[in-house]
């Protein structure tokens, strides 16, 4: 790597010439090889079987010596730098505890003496390892032409990197302690040049016209016109059939490597492109411009429809009857060209003579080195009235799998222009390892979509949804899933009908996230619109509540705020469970203020009593409920956020929905949410009282045809005559129910105008009346079933008294 060119220096020397191989050899505290790497069998001749666990200095007998004769002697005979150490001999046996380095012969047996470039880094620690030797061939490293360079040219200082390429012990711990054994470079250097050996995976030679590391010789590189003659030998040879001289068998191992580092770069880049995001959408673009143009020059991607519809699938193999969807398309045409022929969108089968069949069905990649006419005929055939031939014909084709856990999710269609060189088998590989990641990537977004679509119907299907207008009160709600802690939580709001034209508000939060919090929520909030239907006081409902998480498991807690607005009486009573206190909201001057309950133990503490408070309210107050998901925020006082909900709640706001938005809006810009939030917001409307009217009756059978009366009349006077007949007879029907099962205590019969018509007759009998199949002579049992015909709705619940009995009609458009 040329890091002076790399600021934008002008190339001279060894940084022109890029990367020289090296010789690696880690040796033990015995004093035995370790490690000897394949550019130490280049450099001194001896394989790697023969030298690991031989002794060192039998394989590295390097002595300083220099020959007068040298061609490099313009620069000097070179021994030791900067006092680091006479020769190798004092490294390799201990005698030296820092690094040094230098330039010396080697006399190796049956080769010529060799000129070399040696580093020696002492490495510490509790391993093996005790030294860690690099070293280089200086007669390939050349002082540059004094024409080119002058007599005052910069010279490079040349500084070796590493590659762990082969397995030796300690090898992990080595690279982390590059920087401790190159203490002249910056720690940043250092971890850029780990980094990029790594990743290249072979040994290097780095070059710095400014970072000194312990001898660094003054000599350039100048190599470019030997490895062209060696290239060039290389061809002749193999036109010419005969054995490839060594240097040249040299050159076409260096150019495999060059291509087979290529591949691991492109690699490499993919990776970190894709998989940003477990959006599935953005990560199948992500795949897609990953390998235009740099690898093909068009990539189509299909998946199966299951995948994009983010549903589950068997793991059986395709078939000719498997929809494949066809997700993006990327190329370098001109813009439009493919667009019209192949949208991105459209689903489609593939027959089983097609190279895309075979790809999915044996999950490995096809390569079609050319497209062909009669091929180019056959996949057109697929695409009715649209001729694809002049897109695919002449160009090469490779088809990749996108696959994980052995299941195909879908496959890649890679094309290159013709005038570009073909797909080989080294593409394949190339092609089969970027789809395998990518699969992986897509599949994590596959299995993130699928989860997220369970979650997000697993929530609604246990957040009740709440008619917006209930008997005296308009309702708006808000549900936020969280944001960093999972989608499913266990925050909910509901709202239930109770007799008397009263509504029951609630609001929990399950602690924890996850699905068995939620399961937690779903099972509380059944419990709590079950004691509702019995019309418990809100203290009694959360007694009950307690009891009944304690018996659900121990490890489990949850807040609850339950409130029963009575329209009528213009009152609310409410009981709280360790929830944040609701807001009341007046009408009439639009001061907000949080409500002082008594705070009550959490629901699951277990022998906390409750208390309930009655709050005298007026028509058009707003009530406000929320969980602490919505005010709190880590690192901030609570406070805060219930002083922002104040406010927020306050603010003029069109409708409902608005002045929900408008507390989303002031609460979930604060930024460092993390919990699900759950909110409703209640208007009190309030009934008034010349839309009320009510009766007591006695036992007296027949009081029913007083009450028909009194309720033919009251209907008139609300100018409801329309309607008078239906109640008429449905109230004559509950009355007799009631007088003939009741007992000491009056009847009372209550007629309330509203949006609908509602009758509640109310007796002191705790039975439930229910719906008969009475037979032609029988004399009873068919009252209720004339109710259940003729009624809007109708319903009963016991009272802490008896029971009431209730119907609604339906009020003509006025």
């Amino acid at each position: 790597m040329d890091r002076g060119t790399e600021r934008g220096d002008p190339p001279h020397g060894a940084a022109a010439a890029g990367r020289i191989p090296l010789a690696v050899v880690v040796v033990d505290r015995e004093g035995l090889v370790s490690h000897w790497s394949r550019g130490a069998r280049r450099l001194f001749g001896t394989a790697r079987e023969e030298a690991v666990g031989r002794p060192v200095v039998d394989l590295l007998p390097v002595s300083g010596a220099l020959p007068e004769d040298d061609e490099t002697a313009p620069y000097g005979a070179y021994a030791a730098y900067d006092g680091l150490g006479p020769d190798l001999e004092s490294s390799l046996d201990g005698r030296l505890f820092y690094p040094a380095a230098g330039r010396a012969r080697l006399t190796a047996a049956d080769s010529d003496r060799i000129d070399v470039l040696w580093w020696a880094y002492p490495l510490v620690g509790p391993g093996a390892e005790r030294l860690l030797v690099l070293a280089a061939n200086a007669g390939a490293l050349r002082p540059e032409d004094a024409e080119t360079s002058g007599a005052g040219a910069a010279v490079e200082r040349i500084a070796p990197g590493f590659a762990l390429h082969t397995d030796f012990p300690g090898a992990e711990d080595l690279a982390r302690r590059l920087p401790e054994i190159l203490p002249s470079m910056s720690v940043g250097e250092s971890a850029r040049i780990v980094s990029q050996v790594l990743e290249l995976g072979y040994p290097v030679l780095e070059f710095s016209q400014n970072d000194r590391v312990p001898v660094t010789p003054d000599w350039g590189v100048a190599r470019r016109a030997e490895r062209k003659a060696r290239r060039q030998r290389a061809a002749a040879a193999a036109l010419s059939g005969e054995p490839l001289p060594q240097d040249a068998e040299d050159e076409v191992e260096d150019l495999e490597f060059v291509a087979v580092r290529e591949r691991l770069e492109f690699l490499n880049e993919v990776s970190g492109r894709i998989g940003t995001s477990l959006d599935l959408s953005r990560t199948i673009v992500e795949v897609s411009r990953a390998v235009v143009p740099r690898f093909t020059d068009v990539a189509g991607t299909y998946l199966r429809e299951q995948v994009v519809a983010g549903e589950g699938f068997s793991d059986g193999v395709p078939d000719t009857t498997t929809m494949w969807h066809r997700v993006a398309l990327e190329h370098t045409d001109e813009p439009g060209r493919w667009d019209d022929v192949v949208p991105v969108g459209e689903a489609m089968p593939f027959p089983a003579h097609t190279p895309f069949f075979q790809c999915m069905t044996t999950g490995e990649p096809v390569l079609v080195p050319r497209i062909s006419e009669q091929m180019g005929h056959m996949i057109a055939a697929q695409f009715e009235k649209r001729d694809i031939r002049p897109l695919i014909t002449g160009r090469s084709m490779l088809v990749v799998p996108l696959k994980a856990r052995n299941v195909v999710l879908g496959f890649m269609i890679l094309l290159r222009h013709p005038e570009r060189v073909e797909f080989n088998d080294m593409d394949r590989v190339t092609g089969a390892e970027l789809a395998a990641r990518a699969g992986l990537v897509l599949d994590n977004a596959r299995m993130y979509t699928y989860q997220e679509s369970v979650a997000e119907t697993l929530q609604d299907s246990m957040l009740p949804h709440i008619a917006p207008r209930m008997s005296g009160c308009d309702i708006a709600t808000r549900y936020l899933p969280g944001t960093l802690l999972g989608r499913v939580g266990g925050d909910w709001f509901d709202s239930v009908k109770l007799p008397g034209s009263r509504t029951a508000l609630v609001v929990g939060d399950v602690m924890g996230h996850g699905l068995n919090s939620a399961a937690m929520m779903g099972q509380l909030r059944t419990a709590v619109q079950t004691m509702a239907a019995l019309d418990l006081p809100p203290a009694q409902l959360l007694r009950n509540l307690d009891d009944l998480a304690q018996r659900l498991g121990e490890h489990y807690l949850a807040t609850c705020l339950y409130a029963i607005y009575d329209p009528i009486a213009s009152e609310l009573e409410i009981a709280n469970a360790g929830h944040i206190p609701p807001v009341l909201v007046r009408a009439e001057n639009g001061h907000s203020d949080l409500l002082e309950l008594p705070t009550g133990a959490p629901i699951g503490v277990g022998g906390v009593p409750f208390e309930s408070v009655r709050v005298r309210v007026a028509p058009g107050d707003r009530l406000v409920m929320c969980t602490d998901g919505l005010v709190e925020v880590r690192g901030e006082d609570i406070g805060v956020g219930l002083a922002t909900l104040c406010e927020s709640a306050a603010h003029p706001a069109a409708s409902m929905d608005d002045a929900c938005d408008t507390i989303i809006r002031a609460l979930n810009t604060r930024g460092g949410r993390k919990d699900d939030v759950a909110l409703l917001m209640a208007r009190l409307n309030g009934i008034e009282p010349e839309d009320v009217a009510e009766w007591r009756i006695g036992h007296d059978p027949r009081e029913a045809g007083r009450a028909r009366a009194a309720v033919r009349e009251q209907l008139h006077a609300w100018g409801l005559g329309s309607v008078a007949d239906t109640a008429e007879l449905l109230v004559s029907e509950l009355v007799t129910n009631a007088v003939r099962h009741s007992h000491s205590r009056p009847i009372d019969l209550r007629l309330v105008r509203g949006d609908t018509l509602l009758c509640e007759v109310d007796d002191d009998d705790h039975t439930l009346p229910t719906l008969l199949s009475a037979g032609r002579l029988d004399e009873f049992g068919r009252g209720m079933r004339v109710v259940s015909t003729l009624a809007r709705e109708w319903g009963t619940s016991r009272t802490s008294s008896g029971k009431t009995v209730w119907f609604e009609l339906t009020l003509p458009r006025r």
